[in-house]
């Protein structure tokens, strides 16, 4: 009689990578903040990272922040521009991120 062996090896599951816009820092996907361009042309922060459109991803770090608006990496991958009001809003919430200076 022949013995059967299970040979089942346990895969751990692939953990999503992306990369940061601002400081090109790849990263898990969910220690990123995704922003994204819906249908709609209008950008929003994405907190549950599901919605649809196109995506960009920023460290939560005021720094990458700071940048990815100071420039134009965040308008460039999202292939839109940010009005004036919609970059006053991203604006707001960097006061609330750790890092950086006041």
């Amino acid at each position: 009689m022949r013995r059967i062996t299970s040979t089942r090896s346990v895969h751990s599951r692939a953990i999503p990578q992306r990369t940061c816009v601002a400081c090109r820092q790849i990263r898990a996907k969910r220690e990123l903040v995704r922003l994204v361009r819906t249908p709609g042309g209008d950008i929003e922060i994405d907190i549950t990272g599901k919605k649809d459109g196109r995506g960009a991803y920023l460290c939560p770090a005021r720094e990458c922040w700071e940048r990815a608006l100071k420039g134009n990496q965040l308008e460039h991958t999202l292939r839109s521009s940010l009005t004036p009001e919609k970059r006053e809003q991203l604006i707001k919430h960097v006061k609330d991120l750790p890092g950086g200076v006041d």
